[in-house]
């Protein structure tokens, strides 16, 4: 053999070698990549999944969060009504021109000789106060008191004592009849 042969020989060698290792660090680098790409597609997956998922609680939360504001923004306006109806009444009670005010005074005057037994006092409002003197009759008239109208019936001693104002009895039928405020106007 000669020494070219022998280089020929060794440089063939050399070079199936050098393709061999460039085939398996070809093969390598594929099978790296491809699992690069399959670490990444999984990462990706995991990411939109847990971005979809965040989305749709977000969604949820902006959702409710939105239709609580709405529910409270609708209770403030029907408080508002609510108010305005209730001022709109101790208006038209307060005004001494209220169409049946000597009417509603004679009845609770009737209504008050029933409940009182013994000595009682008269002490009306003073808007109310001519008005009151006029149908008490016999019954004491005594100092007035504060109120939109009516009256406080009070026993002479002080023991025991009948709130029949209009604002008190106002007050009283606005919170027995609530239900019935709040269905005819918002139903």
């Amino acid at each position: 053999m000669t020494l070219e042969t022998l280089a020929k020989d060794i440089a063939a060698s050399a070079e199936a070698e050098a393709k061999a290792l460039i085939k398996k660090a070809k093969a390598e680098a594929k099978q790296l990549v491809a699992e690069a790409e399959a670490k990444a597609n999984e990462i990706r997956e995991q990411a939109e999944q847990r971005a979809s998922k965040e989305a749709g609680q977000l969604e949820r939360e902006l959702g409710a969060s939105a239709r609580q504001s709405n529910q409270k923004d609708i209770l403030v306006a029907r408080k508002k009504v609510l108010d305005t109806t209730f001022d709109s009444a101790r208006d038209h009670v307060a005004d001494p021109g209220m169409n049946g005010r000597d009417a509603v005074l004679k009845t609770l005057l009737a209504n008050s000789k029933k409940l009182a037994k013994g000595s009682f006092v008269i002490r009306p409002v003073e808007l109310d106060r001519a008005a009151i003197t006029k149908a008490a009759g016999d019954q004491k008239v005594g100092e007035g008191v504060d109120g939109l109208g009516g009256f406080i019936l009070e026993a002479e001693d002080g023991s025991v004592s009948f709130d029949m104002r209009f604002d008190v009895l106002l007050d009283q039928a606005w919170s027995h009849q609530l239900t019935a405020v709040n269905q005819t106007l918002f139903e």
